[in-house]
């Protein structure tokens, strides 16, 4: 690992929190052609066939209240 303006230092892991990682560089060594190659297509999924219509997030809508004992 290298931080800005100090010497590099070699972890055996390390743990981050949030988003601190800028960039990251892999070696030269790593083979990536075998490690990216997805050998199966991903299957979308099926909408669901006419029924009861879903809701669009809007609300409980204005029936009764809710809480505070009323």
């Amino acid at each position: 690992m290298s931080l800005k303006g100090k010497n590099p230092v070699t972890l055996d892991h390390l743990s981050l929190r949030g988003n601190n990682i800028r960039y990251y560089i892999l070696p030269d060594s790593l083979n990536l052609e075998t490690l990216l190659v997805e050998d199966t297509p991903r299957v979308k999924p099926k909408k669901p066939v006419a029924g009861k219509p879903v809701g669009r997030g809007r609300g409980r809508g204005r029936g009764r209240g809710r809480g505070r004992g009323r």
